[in-house]
């Protein structure tokens, strides 16, 4: 079980900069440092490394495309159990309408002591997932289906704080700031998970990027 408090999520796709288990170890650690609770991680080799680097719990995953199925995280028993033989502590699954839900009965029933986390992007699924015994349910993919665009994301948390009557309930997606990650925390979430403003330079310098390039054009602007 991971406590209350801060899950930072450390992971880099092949394309990007910081793709490398050895820097998500780092991160991991200096994510540990900082006073978080856990780590959300992607792919066996980068997991062993965060475990070999930190203490925390680690909410794993393996985000792979799959011929005939839409999900995308950890989208078939193989890759269920490729983290279940490493030990994760939590593993985190695609539990949207993209995923069958004889699918997800069958992980839960197979592997009855092991802790799952429902990723989900409407209220229905995450009530589905919590109905099917799943210990965790995020809104990760709220925004990314298409029965999910333009949903409000505080008013999906509220609504599943609100239906699960079993799964605690982590808030995910788009949590830029302390001040969001702690609202979230008010608001009853059991913890709040935060990725790119933390651990994806690329995205955290864009911002800084463009607000500068702004900038420049608002002041040569004024100079002509």
């Amino acid at each position: 079980m991971v406590e209350r408090g801060l899950i930072v999520s450390c992971q880099a796709l092949p394309d990007e900069p910081l793709h490398s288990p050895f820097i998500m170890g780092r991160m991991a650690l200096a994510a540990q440092q900082a006073g978080a609770v856990g780590i959300r991680a992607n792919s066996v080799p980068d997991i062993l490394e965060i475990r070999n680097q930190v203490k925390l719990p680690v909410i794993g995953l393996i985000k792979k495309t799959v011929p005939d199925t839409r999900a995308y995280i950890t989208p078939t028993l193989r890759e269920v159990e490729e983290l279940v033989r490493i030990g994760v502590d939590i593993i985190a699954l695609d539990a949207t309408e993209a995923q069958e839900e004889t699918y997800l009965a069958q992980v839960r029933q197979r592997y009855p002591r092991q802790a799952f986390m429902a990723d989900v992007s409407t209220e229905r699924e995450g009530l589905r997932a919590d109905a099917l015994g799943f210990d965790y349910v995020g809104p990760t993919m709220a925004g990314y289906t298409e029965q999910s665009r333009g949903v409000d994301r505080l008013q999906l948390l509220d609504a599943l704080l609100a239906g699960c009557s079993r799964a605690r309930v982590l808030a995910e997606g788009g949590y830029d700031t302390p001040e969001q990650a702690a609202g979230a925390i008010a608001r009853g979430a059991w913890a709040v998970v935060v990725g790119s403003a933390i651990t994806r330079p690329q995205v955290i310098a864009g911002r800084f990027a463009r607000q500068v390039k702004e900038a420049l054009r608002r002041h040569n602007a004024t100079e002509e």
